[in-house]
C-alpha cells in the first residue's frame, strides 16, 4: 500500500498530463491551419457556434489544454485549483458527448485528438470518465493524517507558515496566469487566424503534363471559356448520354462540370494521401478508355506546393484554390481529404473520401469507369 501511495500519484499526474498534451498537439496535426479549421468546421460549428467565434474558441481551448498539461506536473495549487478545473472541463466534455450520442448517434470522429487519432463519441466519453476517476483517486492517495484531522499536503504546508503561504499563494496565482496566457498566445502564434477571402478565386487551366494555358488573373470568363473549349474537344457523341442533367453545386467553379462524365477531386497540396490518390488517378488514365476529364479543388493551405504536387502526380489538371473554411464546407459535413467525386451529368456516381472505410479504391473505381453504360 505504501508503494502505491508513493508512485501512483505521480503516475496519475503524468498520465493525465500526457493525455492533455496529446489532445492539444493532435488538434494541430498535420499543420495548424489545416487542423484548426477542421476542428472549427467539424466540431465547433455543428454545436451551433458561429465560425467567427469558433476561430478564437478553438485556439483558446487548445491553449488551455496545453496549460493544464503543464500545470498537472507543477506544484501550483494542484489540488485546490488545477485538478478541480480539469475535472470540470472533462465533465463539460462528457455532457457534450452524451448529447451528441443521444441526438446524432455514436458515429464519426469526436475530434478529441483531431485527425491524428480518431475516436467515436462513446470512446471519448469513456476516456474522460476514466480520467476523472484517476484524478479523484489522486485525492485519496495524497491524504495525510495530522492531529486527528485529514489534511492534504498543500493545506498542511500552508497552515505551518501563514505569512510565507500568502506570498507563495500570490506567486502561484501569477505562475498559473502567466502559463495559461503563454499557452493560449502560443497557439495563436503557431496557428494565426486566416480570415475568409472576400474575392473569388480564379480557376487555373492546364491541358496536360507539358502544356499550361495562360492564367487570366483578372479575366475569369476567359479562363472558364478555355475550360469549355478543352472539354468540348474531348467529348465524343457516344458519351453524350446518361442520367438527366442536374446541378451538382460546383458549376460556379467549373461551369462544364455538369456536362458528361467528370472527376472532381478535393485535395490539400501538402497531403501525402492526396498526392498518392492523384498519382493513382494519373496512372489510371492510360488504362481506361475515355477516362473522364479531371478537375481539382485545392485547399488554400501551402498553395506553393501545387507545382510539386503535379510533379509527383505525373500530370497537371485544371484546378481551383479555395479558402480553407469554404473548402471544408464544399467538401461536405463529416468528409475528409482526399476526396474523389465521380459525376455524370452532374449526378454523383460515387464519392470517395478520407483514409478509412470510404477512402479511394483504385481497382473498384476502374471497374466503375470500364462498366458499359
Amino acid at each position: 500500500m505504501n508503494i502505491l501511495k508513493k508512485y501512483a500519484p505521480w503516475t496519475i499526474r503524468i498520465l493525465i498530463s500526457f493525455v492533455f498534451f496529446l489532445s492539444a498537439v493532435a488538434k494541430l496535426y498535420p499543420n495548424p491551419s489545416y487542423a484548426l479549421t477542421y476542428f472549427e468546421v467539424h466540431q465547433l460549428e455543428p454545436m451551433g457556434i458561429p465560425l467567427s467565434i469558433a476561430q478564437y474558441l478553438s485556439r483558446i481551448l487548445i491553449g488551455v489544454e496545453f496549460a493544464i498539461g503543464f500545470l498537472l506536473l507543477l506544484p501550483f495549487f494542484l489540488k485546490r485549483v488545477v485538478i478541480p478545473v480539469t475535472i470540470f472541463m472533462l465533465t463539460v466534455f462528457i455532457i457534450e458527448l452524451a448529447f451528441e450520442i443521444l441526438f446524432k448517434g455514436n458515429s464519426g470522429n469526436c475530434g478529441c485528438f483531431g485527425t491524428l487519432i480518431e475516436m467515436t463519441p462513446l470512446e471519448a466519453l469513456l476516456k474522460n470518465v476514466v480520467s476523472i476517476g484517476l484524478l479523484v483517486g489522486y485525492y485519496f492517495l495524497t491524504k495525510k493524517e495530522s492531529s486527528g484531522t485529514t489534511l492534504d499536503e498543500e493545506s498542511a504546508a500552508s497552515a505551518k507558515t501563514p505569512l510565507f503561504s500568502g506570498i507563495q499563494s500570490s506567486l502561484h496565482w501569477s505562475m498559473i496566469g502567466n502559463l495559461l496566457l503563454a499557452s493560449i498566445f502560443g497557439v495563436f502564434i503557431v496557428g494565426p487566424i486566416r480570415f475568409q477571402q472576400t474575392t473569388p478565386n480564379t480557376p487555373v487551366v492546364t491541358v496536360d503534363t507539358t502544356t499550361v494555358l495562360p492564367v487570366h488573373t483578372h479575366d475569369t470568363a476567359a479562363v472558364l471559356q478555355d475550360i469549355k473549349k478543352i472539354d468540348t474537344a474531348r467529348v465524343k457523341p457516344e458519351l453524350a448520354r446518361g442520367p438527366k442533367a442536374k446541378a451538382s453545386g460546383f458549376e460556379q467553379i467549373f461551369p462544364d462540370i455538369n456536362t458528361d462524365k467528370k472527376i472532381l477531386c478535393f485535395f490539400a497540396p501538402g497531403c501525402d494521401h492526396c498526392r498518392e490518390t492523384a498519382k493513382a488517378l494519373t496512372a489510371m488514365k492510360s488504362t481506361v478508355k475515355d477516362f473522364p476529364p479531371m478537375r481539382i479543388i485545392f485547399m488554400d493551405e501551402e498553395p506553393e506546393l501545387i507545382p510539386d504536387f503535379f510533379k509527383f502526380a505525373g500530370a497537371e489538371y485544371p484546378y481551383y484554390i479555395m479558402d480553407i473554411i469554404s473548402f471544408w464546407k464544399k467538401l461536405g459535413s463529416g468528409k475528409e481529404v482526399p476526396g474523389v467525386l465521380y459525376l455524370w451529368n452532374g449526378n454523383t456516381q460515387i464519392f470517395y473520401q478520407g483514409i478509412d472505410s470510404e477512402k479511394f479504391n483504385g481497382p473498384a473505381f476502374k471497374k466503375i469507369l470500364n462498366k458499359k453504360q
